[in-house]
């Protein structure tokens, strides 16, 4: 769905008459503005299991995890204790942090059961964050239904968050909305979700998406979100229609401190893949200093 100036605007209306910006929860990362490189295991670790990602990324000098749902790792809520522990015990002994899961919990349905049961999922995906000693979990929207008001959609999008948040803060567990879907990864838009929630435990996490870019710049859409931003993926930095390096200099000039993380997709050579992409990381960052 491709959103018209007036939905747009209308859009950024709701983001800005909803409810006060939400603190960031208190968490012990790096110094200001020094970000790291992490990687999500969608795509380019999906097939691997959990003791062939640590070495990978080791190996490479990746420094953080998120775990999608679905994947051959197998870390999911339907884990016994015993092997949460092992997961947990396994990640603290290696140079790789278990960052996150990547759920696919959306909130986007009309219906009630059907957003009862996706925070029930999404519950389950807390306690294991906790169990295993990860720092959040990421929902995933999906677009609004059509058949809906706009704001209708965003104000019980907005109440699941928060309810969520409240579950994810009783357990140490930050929730990160990522800004992603169809309709719904517009900034504005985003926006307005995260300001429904309400709660300083619910944040968002980037996403490099296409209408990031206004006028060949992101500045806008960063400022707009930049309060709830709590994790960062990052897709081909090769890509030169995203301005990344304007991307990593408003990172560092905000003070953002987390993870960025690739999303990237499968490459026969991962290895060779991603230390490629590590240098061209590097370069970023530096040009920015």
């Amino acid at each position: 769905m491709r959103m018209n100036r007036r939905k747009f605007l209308g859009a950024a209306a709701a983001a800005g008459a909803a409810g006060t910006l939400p603190a960031a929860p208190q968490t012990r990362w790096f110094a200001k503005g020094d970000f790291r490189l992490g990687s999500v295991t969608y795509n380019l670790l999906k097939d691997y299991d959990v003791e062939t990602i640590i070495r990978t990324l080791e190996a490479v000098g990746f420094e953080a995890v998120e775990l999608r749902t679905e994947h051959k790792h197998g870390v999911e809520p339907s884990l016994p204790t015993a092997e949460r522990t092992r997961i947990r015990r396994r990640f603290e002994g290696s140079k790789v942090r278990l960052l996150s899961y990547g759920t696919i919990c959306r909130f986007q349905s009309p219906d009630p059961a059907e957003r009862k049961r996706q925070l029930d999922i999404a519950r389950q995906f807390v306690d294991l964050a906790h169990d295993t000693g990860a720092v959040g979990i990421k929902l995933q929207p999906m677009g609004l239904p059509a058949d809906v008001p706009q704001e209708t959609a965003i104000q019980y999008f907005g109440a699941s968050m928060r309810e969520l948040g409240d579950y994810g803060a009783s357990r140490g567990i930050e929730i990160w909305m990522e800004v992603h879907g169809n309709g719904t990864q517009y900034p504005p838009v985003a926006a307005a979700l995260l300001r429904a929630a309400g709660h300083q435990n619910v944040g968002a996490c980037w996403n490099c998406n296409p209408p990031d870019v206004q006028n060949g710049s992101v500045k806008e859409s960063f400022a707009l979100l930049q309060p709830w931003i709590r994790n960062v993926h990052l897709h081909e930095l090769s890509d030169d229609r995203y301005p990344f390096r304007e991307l990593f200099a408003l990172l560092r000039q905000s003070g953002y401190n987390r993870y960025t993380l690739a999303e990237v997709e499968e490459s026969k050579e991962p290895e060779r893949y991603m230390r490629n992409f590590k240098a061209l990381w590097a370069e970023l960052k530096r040009s920015c200093a």
